[in-house]
C-alpha cells in the first residue's frame, strides 16, 4: 500500500534500456530528436566514450555523414517506416572511422529510436567464423564415416596379405606382400589420427595457459636445438581457466610444429624465430556470444608465410603446403579449440604468419 504523499520515480533510460548492456551488437536509444538517451556497453567500447559522456549529445553527429541518420530520424517522427537499414561510418578519434551497417526502428509505446549497428568487418569475422564452425561440423561428420567405411575393408585387405604371405615359398614374392601390409598399416595409422580427437573423451581441470606454452617451447627446442629461437612475450594476469590440458597442449604443439616445418630454411640459416604471446582481449564475440575477457594465444613466425592457394583452407583436412604433410595438425587443433568455445585465425604474409588462439575466459 503506497503512503499518501509519497513520490513515485520514473524508471530513467538506463534504468528501461539496462538490458541491452547484455547484446554484442552497438545500441543507441535516441530522442526522437536525435539525442541519446541510452548507449549500451558494446557501443560505448567501440566508440572509446563512456556512456555519461554520450547522453544528450547529437547522435547525428557521431558520423562522417550526420544528413543519414538525420534524414532516417525525421522518416521515424512520420511514422513513415518501421524499420529503416542503411550504411555508414562512425567517427572514433583518434581511432580510425569504423564502417557499420545501421538499422533504425521507433519504440511503439515511448516514441524513443533504437539504432542498432553492425561493424562490417565485425559482420565479415562473425560470417566467417558461422562458416568455420559449420565447416568443422561437416568435416567431422565426414571423416567419422569416410574413416569407418575404410577401416573394415582394410583389416581384410592386410589379413589376406599375411595369409598369402604364409603359403608363399618365393622370398622375391613375399616382399610384395610386405609392402601390402606396410602401405595398410600407414593407411590405418591415418586412419586412427583422423578419429582421435573424436574419441578421446574432454578431461577438463583448471588449466594455466602460461605452463602448456612453456610444455609446447621444451618439446619443440628439443626437436630443434639449432637454429630456432622460441620467443615468450606473456601477460602473466591472466587467469586459471577450466578446460583439457593435454588437448590444449596438443593444439598449441601442431600449430608449433606447423611453424617450425615452415621455417626449415631459416632454421638452416639459423635466423628462425617464433613468439608466443599472451594477452586479454575484452568485449569478444565468438559467432553470436559476447564474451567479458577472452584469451588471445599467438604463434608468430618469421617463415615464408602460408602458400596464397590454401591460405583459405588451411583447417581442413588433408590441406598441406608441405610435401609428405599429413594435412591433420591444424584441422586436430582447431577441433580442440572449438571443444573450448574458441577458435582458431590465422593472418600470413611472407616474412610473418600470425595463427591467433581465442578462448573465453572466466
Amino acid at each position: 500500500m503506497r503512503h499518501k504523499g509519497a513520490i513515485i520515480q520514473e524508471p530513467t533510460p538506463t534504468d528501461r534500456y539496462q538490458a541491452l548492456d547484455l547484446v554484442s551488437t552497438l545500441i543507441a536509444v535516441l530522442h526522437p530528436g536525435g539525442a541519446a538517451l541510452f548507449v549500451n556497453a558494446a557501443l560505448e567500447n567501440a566508440l572509446g566514450l563512456s556512456r555519461r559522456t554520450l547522453e544528450g549529445v547529437d547522435f547525428a553527429g557521431l558520423f562522417t555523414d550526420p544528413t543519414i541518420l538525420q534524414t532516417a530520424l525525421a522518416g521515424a517522427r512520420g511514422r513513415d517506416f518501421a524499420a529503416l537499414r542503411f550504411e555508414a561510418v562512425l567517427r572514433r578519434s583518434p581511432q580510425e572511422p569504423l564502417p557499420v551497417h545501421a538499422s533504425v526502428a521507433v519504440v511503439e509505446h515511448s516514441g524513443d529510436v533504437i539504432v542498432e549497428l553492425w561493424p562490417l568487418e565485425a559482420q565479415a569475422r562473425q560470417d566467417r567464423e558461422e562458416r568455420l564452425r559449420e565447416q568443422a561440423q561437416a568435416n567431422k561428420e565426414l571423416i567419422r564415416n569416410l574413416a569407418h567405411e575404410i577401416k573394415n575393408p582394410l583389416g581384410g585387405i592386410r589379413g589376406a596379405a599375411q595369409l598369402l604371405e604364409m603359403e608363399l615359398e618365393s622370398r622375391d614374392l613375399t616382399e610384395y606382400t610386405q609392402v601390402i601390409i606396410h602401405e595398410a598399416d600407414r593407411l590405418q595409422s591415418l586412419v586412427d589420427r583422423l578419429l582421435a580427437p573424436h574419441r578421446h573423451p574432454h578431461l577438463v581441470g583448471d588449466v594455466n595457459i602460461h605452463e602448456v606454452c612453456e610444455r609446447v617451447r621444451s618439446l619443440v627446442l628439443v626437436e630443434h636445438p639449432q637454429g630456432l629461437a622460441v620467443l615468450r612475450d606473456y601477460d602473466t594476469s591472466i587467469p586459471e581457466f577450466r578446460g583439457d590440458r593435454a588437448q590444449l597442449i596438443q593444439a598449441v604443439l601442431n600449430i608449433v610444429q606447423n611453424a617450425a616445418q615452415a621455417l626449415h630454411e631459416r632454421i638452416a640459416a639459423g635466423d628462425a624465430v617464433i613468439t608466443l604471446r599472451t594477452r586479454v582481449a575484452r568485449q569478444v564475440t565468438f559467432g553470436r556470444q559476447r564474451y567479458r575477457l577472452a584469451l588471445e594465444l599467438h604463434v608468430i613466425d618469421n617463415g615464408p608465410g602460408v602458400p596464397e592457394a590454401i591460405k583459405e583452407r588451411i583447417f581442413y583436412p588433408l590441406v598441406t603446403g608441405r610435401d609428405g604433410g599429413s594435412g591433420l595438425g591444424l584441422t586436430l587443433a582447431q577441433t580442440f579449440v572449438q571443444r573450448h568455445h574458441g577458435l582458431i585465425e590465422c593472418e600470413s604474409q611472407p616474412g610473418r604468419t600470425d595463427f591467433r588462439i581465442l578462448m573465453p575466459l572466466p
